[in-house]
């Protein structure tokens, strides 16, 4: 087995290169997070409604269009 390296080794090179470049991570502070989850369910929430009203928008629309045509 020259010039291979053994997989367990790779693995452990991978763990220590993924544990150094997370110290070099800026994590968001606990207010940020919350204020931008909340963003994110508003507009989940706004966008939910926003299709659902269109579904029923169009799906009549296209009922009336299909009663023309009879």
């Amino acid at each position: 087995m020259s010039g291979k390296v053994i997989w367990y080794k790779r693995f452990w090179t991978f763990i220590k290169d993924a544990k150094s470049e997370l110290k070099k991570v800026t994590w968001p502070a606990r207010a940020e997070i919350t204020s931008t989850t909340i963003v994110v369910i508003i507009a989940v929430f706004f966008f939910g409604f926003f299709l659902f009203f269109m579904d029923v928008i169009f799906g009549w629309a296209i009922t009336q269009i299909k009663a023309f045509f009879r």
